[in-house]
């Protein structure tokens, strides 16, 4: 199952409609609508709101209708953190997010310049 799905699985088990998920999100419909039809790859900003808007967790949102025991220990103890992530105040998740950026940065550049010098050679 694919995000889109999940997000429409998750919308219809709780009785919204995409109306009202938009509106409690924020989100223009026809964003809404491609992300659902997995047209779209929604932001990380984008997917919070939706969260909010489901009154799901990230966790769930994540886990496609699995058990967090029936994943490998990797993949439960990221879904652990997601879920502690959760729980963080507003600045706090702001903070962590920076920091994962900023790696996410880091490694990229570190990638182009090792490329960079192969080219080199």
């Amino acid at each position: 199952m694919n995000l889109g799905e999940q997000i429409k699985r998750i919308r219809l088990a709780r009785g919204l409609s995409q109306k009202e998920v938009v509106m409690a999100a924020g989100i223009e419909k026809a964003q809404f609508s491609r992300i659902e039809n997995d047209k779209i790859d929604p932001s990380f900003t984008t997917i919070e709101k939706i969260t909010k808007a489901l009154r799901c967790s990230l966790s769930e949102l994540f886990s496609y209708g699995e058990e967090i025991k029936d994943i490998n220990s990797v993949d439960k103890s990221v879904m652990e953190k997601v879920a502690i992530l959760e729980a963080l105040e507003e600045n706090d998740k702001k903070s962590i997010y920076a920091i994962i950026d900023g790696l996410a940065a880091k490694q990229k550049l570190r990638l182009t310049l090792a490329n960079a010098l192969n080219d080199v050679e």
